[in-house]
């Protein structure tokens, strides 16, 4: 809106300037814009939002691949320490463990060990304490790893090839199947 002969002056309400014209000590705020003033459209907006939504699945992604990620180092942590705790009972009862009689296959290959139905408050035969190790070790590791938790021990006696001495080498895998891939990782 114009009146005949006035010039649009502009006039500043807040920060921006926009024109106006001015009647009779009053002030008229006419809809023109000046082309340096800009806002947002929709489509900015819409894109922004894309933009957006896209960041927030890459997180979400990244979130769960670390959740993951984390599942599998407690599992490992797990698998290690079950198979140092064998390896210490095989040491504290050696007699047994250089007879062989820690030698266990993986549960799928044959049956798992059997409770041997004492818990060795008295004197013990070292084959009972190496049944019993056994089966608490098998337990430990379905509850620890769930039930894909298995593992394996196999025990081979060499001579020192320069002493001729005997020993014993122990091999111990702990195997169990992961949530994401099914895969057995040994």
């Amino acid at each position: 809106e114009r009146l005949i002969g006035q010039e649009p002056r502009w006039c500043r309400f807040g920060v921006s300037m926009t024109p106006c014209l001015v009647r009779a000590n009053s002030v008229t705020i006419t809809a023109a814009r000046r082309p340096d003033q800009s806002g947002f459209t929709l489509v900015e907006v819409l894109v922004a939002l894309l933009v957006m939504s896209i960041g927030l699945l890459g997180m979400g992604k990244l979130i769960l691949f670390s959740a993951r990620s984390n599942d599998s180092a407690y599992l490992r942590s797990q698998a290690t320490a079950l198979a140092y705790e064998v390896l210490d009972n095989m040491r504290a009862n050696r007699a047994s463990a250089i007879s062989g009689t820690y030698t266990v296959a993986p549960a799928w290959v044959s049956t798992a060990a059997s409770n041997p139905g004492t818990t060795c408050t008295a004197a013990c035969s070292t084959a009972t304490i190496a049944q019993l190790d056994l089966y608490n070790w098998q337990r430990d590791l379905v509850n620890a790893l769930g039930p894909s938790g298995d593992g394996q021990i196999s025990t081979t006696t060499t001579s020192d090839p320069v002493t001729g001495a005997p020993y014993t080498n122990v091999t111990v895998i702990v195997c169990w199947a992961t949530v994401s891939s099914h895969l057995t990782i040994t």
